[in-house]
Formats: structure tokens, sequence, C-alpha cells
């Protein structure tokens, strides 16, 4: 299906403190190696969601956004609709603006995760720890679901259902062959920063992966990495759930 040609199709990224991000670069060259010369990709940092309307109001030719860190579950009052996935996972980071105007949200994140996960998997790896309670561990809990693999969420604060950092042990790390990063500690700049889990107790047969980008390997990476575990960062994961996007603003 061809993409509908449309004058000034503006998309974009909306969260906090996003100068880093990937998306507009990527979409940038996108839109201009394929000739959408119609088409354009912008950041809005919003300092608090309440200012998601008025940024909606002020640029009438938006057709799609990415929504990231710390809005991901926030935004979703001010939708209109949310997709059944959308709905069940309890968290966005894809708004489609439809053309009667409504807003309409989707998650992709789920979506890339998955696909860059199942090709490390092995028959041993049947359970995993999901570190962080956010929108994104979310929607890593939702892809596990779907690969029939048992989780079990890591909080600093105490919330039903979820395990407190300093009871990870050595016997934890033999339950769980899975440890996710879904936190942000290690990010670019703060690149020595890492989740407080004992680390020595990772081995060949765990899979480390981090949804951070920026740095390539961060440091929790680098921790598992020296006890040969599989490791991986969510760069894969960014480019599936980036493109699984744009097919959604388009209806591809």
């Amino acid at each position: 299906m061809e993409i509908e040609p449309q004058k000034n199709r503006l998309f974009g990224l909306i969260g906090k403190s996003i100068a880093y991000s990937f998306s507009k670069k990527y979409f940038s060259e996108k839109f201009e190696k394929e000739g959408y010369t119609n088409c354009r990709f912008e950041n809005f940092d919003l300092t608090t969601i309440a200012q998601f309307p008025k940024l909606i109001r002020e640029n009438p030719s938006i057709s799609g956004l990415n929504v990231t860190i710390p809005y991901k579950e926030k935004i979703i009052p001010y939708l209109d609709k949310l997709s059944k996935k959308a709905t069940k996972i309890g968290a966005v980071n894809c708004i489609k603006i439809t053309k009667s105007g409504k807003l309409k949200g989707y998650n992709t994140d789920y979506y890339g995760f998955k696909k860059a996960l199942k090709p490390l998997l092995q028959a041993h790896h049947q359970k995993a720890l999901i570190l962080g309670t956010g929108g994104a561990s979310k929607a890593v809990a939702f892809a596990l679901d779907e690969l029939g693999i048992l989780y079990s969420f890591v909080s600093r604060s105490k919330k039903e259902n979820a395990l407190d950092y300093k009871f990870i042990n050595s016997t934890t790390f033999d339950n769980y062959q899975i440890i996710i990063n879904c936190t942000p500690l290690g990010t670019f700049p703060n690149i020595d920063e890492c989740p407080p889990i004992p680390y020595d107790f990772f081995t060949k047969d765990h899979i480390a992966f981090d949804l951070i980008y920026n740095p390539e390997e961060t440091t929790f990476l680098k921790k598992a990495k020296a006890k040969g575990s599989t490791i991986k960062n969510g760069y894969e994961m960014l480019l599936l759930q980036a493109e699984k996007g744009w097919k959604t603003w388009n209806n591809l």
C-alpha cells in the first residue's frame, strides 16, 4: 500500500530532556533517503504532560508522535482511544492522529522488544527479572507473556507483586535466566550508573538485555559480559518499534 501524499506532515517525539534521542535523527534520515519531502520530525520537550494539549492545538500538521520517558503512562488520559494491546499493556509509546483529528494510542515497544529478544532465547531461558516498573517495563512484560516466559518485576520502592533489589541473591539468579534493565540507570551522560544487583552471579547461561542504547554498552551490560553472559542493548528494539510506528501512522 502506498502512502497518501499529504502536505506538511509533521511527526515528533514527546518526552522530557530528550535532546539525546535517536528518533529525530533516524526519521529525518529516513525521510531524506526515501524521498518523503513533505515530512519532518521534531523533538517536543515537555516539562509537564499538561503541556500536551497546547502542543496539539499549535501544530495542526502533526500526523504521529512517539512517546518516551516519563510520559508513556501519563499520556493516556489525553488520548481519545487506545489500541487493544496498548489497553492491555497500560502504556503508550506511539500516537496516531486520525483524519478526523482523534488521538489514538498504540504500543510498539512490546513488538520491538519481542523481536529483538527472540533470537537469543534457548530452552533454559524460562524466567525473567524485569528491573523497573515504568511504562517500558509493562511493554516488556506483555512481550514476555506472548513468548511464554514467566517474569517478576524488581522495584526500588515497595510495590505489590515486585521484588526488592536488596533481596536479589545467587538463588534469584539461579531461578531467573534473563535480566532486563528497564530503568534509565546508565544512560548517557551518567554512564557509570547501573541497577543495584549482585553482578557476580551472572553466568554464561544468562541473558542481560538493556533497553538503553546510549552508550552502546552500559555498565550493566559490561558487568554481565565479564561473567560470560549474552548481552544486548536496546538499539535493535528501537529500530523495530520505530518502523512499526511508521507503519501505524501510515496504515501500512
